[in-house]
């Protein structure tokens, strides 16, 4: 780290991500895909190989969406499902969760599935895919999701594994960060 700067290899990709405080008084190196066609790219290919074997993948609205459409690309996959955070007019016959969310924000927050993509989960293997897993209670949601759309949640794939999520044995990830 220098200059609150922490840089990681992400499979050969040398990111550089912010030091930032959050209210709590912990720091975290700040991982944001938006806007970061290459490094999106590069993580998205890395991480389909490790899925290929999924029926389905799900991510949660919105740092996951872009990470999942190249995952699904990568597989051929022409649709993948959105756990979205706000319920909208087209999902009034969907299925929703409540959760309480990461460190980030500590807020209760919904996630909601549309039928669309709840039939789109039902009786599939169905790889998770986000940015980073942490606390993992975002990881809980979009398990439950899974299994009340009634899915199998077959892997968990992320960029990033940060603080002791780095020791779960039942994600997969690419490179890790610590808390500090």
């Amino acid at each position: 780290m220098e200059n609150d700067i922490l840089k990681v290899d992400i499979e050969g990709y040398t990111a550089e991500l912010p030091i930032l405080p959050l209210p709590s008084g912990i720091k975290i190196a700040f991982f944001n895909l938006h806007g970061n066609q290459e490094l999106t790219e590069h993580c998205g290919k890395a991480l389909a190989k490790r899925l290929a074997d999924c029926d389905v993948l799900v991510t949660a609205e919105s740092k996951g969406l872009q990470l999942t459409h190249v995952v699904a690309r990568e597989l051929g996959m022409p649709y993948y499902a959105v756990a979205r955070k706000s319920k909208k007019l087209y999902m009034q016959d969907g299925i929703e969760i409540t959760i309480k969310s990461s460190i980030t924000t500590g807020n209760i927050q919904k996630l909601y599935l549309s039928k669309h993509d709840v039939e789109l989960l039902k009786d599939k293997k169905v790889g998770i895919v986000d940015d980073v897993v942490s606390t993992g209670a975002s990881l809980e949601g979009l398990e439950e999701i899974v299994q009340k759309a009634g899915g199998t949640v077959y892997k968990k794939a992320f960029v990033l594994a940060e603080g002791d999520a780095a020791y779960r044995k039942d994600v997969i990830y690419l490179a890790t960060i610590p808390l500090m």
